[in-house]
């Protein structure tokens, strides 16, 4: 794993001023009832240590049988997982599944098409300029196309998580483990509708301690076209 960390570490070197802009957004769907998924928990935490990538841990619940109940599983982020799958032509769900941006998946851990992922979106134009701040427990929230209006509805999310969550996991596929989780998704919910076209400002309550971040998307389940931490 450490040298998944270095490569993907020296593929994605950004500088500090290019990092803190527009995030890709990473969505990992994994469960602590699944074998496979530690090296992909492993690869989101290196992940969340960059200004660059917004990775975003999605518990699901599916795995829950075997044994060991995951805490911060979620029933709607079952239901997202179907959703891209559903968007995406796919017949299957599983875990570890990331997401990048809204549109292309990996299964497990593949960390150069992550990283190549990652670059392309990189990349590509900015097309919606987000600007979101908290004060205290207000959200203030600033939307205009970039560019050219764009065809909506565009759904704005606001997703709140934990930046690191620990389990000693004592029973199910990853007994005797004890497993440290980045950027834990505890709350997942629709602010509302933007047509795409028009400066908007949205506002919202984000009272607690839980960190907080803004997606744009098309649809509830297509490209994401701008993120926020603020």
């Amino acid at each position: 794993m450490k040298l998944i960390a270095a490569c993907l570490s020296a593929i994605l070197a950004v500088s500090a001023a290019e990092a803190a802009d527009d995030p890709v957004v990473v969505e990992l769907f994994t469960s602590q009832g699944c074998s496979s998924c530690p090296p992909a928990d492993d690869l989101l935490r290196e992940l969340a240590t960059r200004d660059d990538v917004l990775p975003l841990a999605l518990h699901v619940d599916y795995w829950d049988y075997i044994g060991w109940k995951d805490p911060f599983a979620n029933p709607a982020f079952t239901k997202r997982q179907k959703a891209y799958a559903r968007a995406g032509g796919r017949r299957m769900i599983y875990t570890p599944q990331m997401i990048v941006n809204g549109t292309e998946d990996l299964v497990g851990v593949k960390t150069m098409e992550l990283a190549d992922l990652i670059m392309a979106h990189k990349a590509a134009p900015t097309r919606v300029s987000l600007k979101a701040h908290r004060d205290g427990a207000t959200l203030t929230i600033r939307l205009a196309p970039a560019d050219q209006p764009l065809k909506g509805p565009l759904t704005v999310h606001l997703v709140r998580f934990v930046p690191l969550q620990t389990t000693e996991i004592t029973r199910g596929e990853n007994a005797g483990r004890t497993i440290d989780y980045a950027n834990v998704v505890s709350n997942w919910a629709v602010l509302g509708q933007w047509d795409g076209s028009s400066d908007t400002e949205l506002s919202a309550d984000v009272d607690g301690p839980d960190q907080v971040a803004v997606l744009v998307q098309s649809g509830t389940t297509g490209p994401i076209m701008a993120a926020a931490r603020p």
